[in-house]
């Protein structure tokens, strides 16, 4: 029912309610769930195992609070952030590059879905509310 997906599929779509946005097209979710897949793939290469090792362990470490987690989430993303291209929005880099770690992460470990997707909504609820309202505005205009 939660699936987390970059590809664009419906399944894998957030709710607008869940990241507290106003009502939406379906269509321009789509539009944006295939530019943010697009993006996505081309991150993928570039991510090391390391990171995705490392934050594996600190989800599975469950003395961890949301804070914490969300913290090592956002360090791994800002440590990647230096390997993408310049000319790239930095929200929308980073918003990709949380998406595909917590991809990376749920292969790596499946049993941590529901933590890594939590932390995940909670990481962009956080850091990208704005940024992610702007882009469904713009793409409905």
């Amino acid at each position: 029912d939660d699936e987390l997906q970059t590809d664009g599929n419906r399944s894998g779509h957030l709710q607008s309610s869940e990241l507290e946005l106003p009502p939406t097209n379906e269509e321009v979710i789509r539009i944006i769930a295939a530019q943010l897949a697009e993006i996505g793939d081309q991150f993928d290469k570039e991510i090391q195992a390391r990171v995705v090792k490392d934050l594996v362990q600190h989800f599975v470490n469950e003395k961890l609070s949301k804070e914490e987690i969300a913290l090592h989430l956002s360090r791994a993303v800002n440590e990647l952030l230096t390997s993408i291209p310049s000319d790239m929005a930095q929200e929308k880099a980073m918003l990709v590059l949380a998406m595909v770690l917590t991809k990376k992460i749920v292969n790596t470990v499946p049993s941590l879905l529901r933590r890594v997707y939590d932390a995940t909504v909670n990481y962009m609820n956080q850091q990208f509310h704005d940024y992610i309202v702007e882009m469904v505005s713009a793409v409905k205009q």
